[in-house]
């Protein structure tokens, strides 16, 4: 078993020295700090498997520091709180903001022992790190965004709830906000078991939140059973939180998504903002992406010089969230100089601008090829004649199967050229009766 790392933040050198002699005759492995700022800079660094913070300290107190934890996402491990000053009320405090214990000096021994003991356990308990709402930043657009959740938190019944916005716009970290501590979560990814058994899944769920990624890959019968179990989700008190990248009025209208679950869910709905609506907060997301990785995956912490992160908040982010994500993870593995600088990231981010331009290229000498060979798409008079509904098809059949034999049936290519989502697109050319090439 590895060596438990012991962080013991205490502005009295005795009182640190000494704690460290005890430990490490322990076996424990034992980091000092003498103030909140070398604390910060040893958590930000790695993190310890157990932190003894001391409360009163000259630049900074140690409940403030706590707090600061806290609110960015680095509390991921006990903290046992410690001051020869300590009072009932100071120890409540700090176990409500989020400390495990409290120790009040002078330590005694055991006491020290079976509290750190106690602690190291509990701290193997707790869940892996992860992203949560707030590390999307504190821009007011993000600031509204979890008040309006908040508000949806506390009504009496928990109504299914709507989140609109692109791929990877963070949807399931709204979604993770509105799960109460200790609840079941489930992130499904069957959706068959919407058609087949939607009460078993409330069954499993009692208390907990039922979240769906994506709306519009669902057929008519797993929308059924997502009404179904809508209608029955107050008697198991489970939240459903649906997210969709998809204009599900527009698939309403055509026909391709239920009209009553669309209006039930259309209820409560919340717009996700995209990153380029809060670059102000990419910073905040560099770091706490950087120490997830951190943590989950134990690469090496990286410094983000200003040039970079500059760099990063004036780029454009079409994959949103996501994106961002794998272009810090590719920055913390690729980079070579101490911080990650403007070269790395112009680097990645401009990675993929060469076979951007050669597939524009293909695609140019395609539109001339089949200008070449005369295609037209000019509106005939058979087509005018029709009813809108019939000419509407008939000309979107037509465009269609024009582009498919300009791209060769690549999809990926389509659906750029026609402006939609794979699954729409799909979708579109099934009720159109194209056929599409395996």
């Amino acid at each position: 078993m590895a060596t438990k790392h012991i962080l013991v933040v205490d502005d009295e050198i005795g009182i640190r020295e000494l704690l460290r002699d005890i430990l490490q005759d322990e076996g424990y492995h034992v980091q000092l700090a003498e103030n909140a700022a070398a604390a910060r800079a040893a958590r930000l660094h790695e993190r310890p498997d157990l932190v003894l913070l001391d409360i009163w300290m000259p630049d900074c107190d140690g409940i403030t520091l706590l707090k600061e934890w806290v609110n960015s996402s680095l509390l991921t491990m006990p903290v046992v709180m410690m001051s020869g000053h300590g009072t009932i009320d100071t120890a409540v405090e700090a176990t409500r903001i989020g400390a495990f214990d409290f120790l009040e000096k002078p330590i005694a021994l055991q006491k020290l022992l079976k509290t750190v003991t106690t602690a190291l356990k509990h701290g193997e308990q707790l869940p892996k790190s992860a992203m949560n709402l707030a590390s999307l930043g504190k821009s007011p657009i993000v600031t509204a965004l979890k008040d309006r959740l908040d508000k949806i938190a506390l009504s009496p019944n928990p109504a299914p709830i709507l989140l609109i916005g692109a791929k990877g716009s963070g949807a399931e970290l709204c979604a993770r906000y509105l799960q109460e501590v200790g609840s079941p979560w489930l992130a499904l990814s069957e959706y068959g078991r919407l058609a087949s058994e939607p009460l078993k899944i409330l069954e499993g769920l009692r208390g907990g939140v039922l979240f769906l990624a994506e709306l519009g890959e669902l057929n008519k019968a797993e929308q059924k059973g997502l009404l179904l179990l809508i209608a029955k989700s107050d008697k198991y008190r489970v939240r459903v939180v649906c997210a969709t990248s998809e204009n599900l009025p527009r698939l309403q209208a055509e026909g391709l998504f239920d009209y009553n679950l669309y209006q039930t869910l259309a209820a409560v709905s919340l717009s996700m903002p995209a990153l380029d609506e809060h670059k102000e907060d990419i910073p905040d997301l560099v770091g706490a992406i950087t120490h997830l990785q951190l943590e989950l995956a134990g690469l090496e912490y990286r410094e983000f010089d200003v040039a970079a992160l500059n760099a990063l908040r004036n780029a454009d982010w079409p994959g949103d969230l996501a994106q961002l994500d794998a272009v810090i993870r590719n920055l913390l593995q690729t980079s070579l100089g101490e911080k990650v600088g403007l070269e790395d990231v112009t680097r990645v981010l401009h990675q993929f601008d060469d076979r951007q331009a050669t597939a524009t290229a293909e695609l140019t000498v395609a539109v001339q090829m089949s200008s070449e060979q005369s295609v037209s798409l000019s509106l005939d008079s058979d087509l005018l004649d029709q009813p809108l509904r019939e000419a509407r098809d008939a000309f979107e059949r037509r465009y269609f199967e024009h582009h498919i034999k300009l791209v060769a049936h690549n999809m990926s290519k389509l659906a750029d050229i026609a402006g939609l989502e794979r699954t729409h697109l799909y979708r579109k050319l099934k009720q159109l009766g194209i056929k599409i090439k395996a």
